[in-house]
């Protein structure tokens, strides 16, 4: 995932579907973290993993986020 870089060279709309992308991956890594941890059978390391990845896409999600809802002051 490279979306750092390219965040000012996309339109709107394409910001807007991978937004909805990125919600819904986090949503379904949310999910999946929690029934591992429901059933007690993850190991640490991948929970650990997850996690990670999870909060990777929460900063993608809030950046994106930003480019298209700026905060004006007025």
């Amino acid at each position: 995932m490279n979306a750092y870089s390219d965040l000012s060279m996309k339109s709107e709309d394409v910001l807007r579907v991978e937004l909805e992308e990125f919600r819904r991956e986090h949503r379904d890594l949310d999910e999946a973290i929690a029934a591992l941890q429901h059933k007690g059978t993850a190991d640490q390391l991948t929970l650990q993993r997850l996690k990670k990845k999870k909060l990777y896409l929460r900063d993608i999600i809030a950046r994106i986020e930003d480019r298209l809802y700026p905060d004006i002051i007025a």
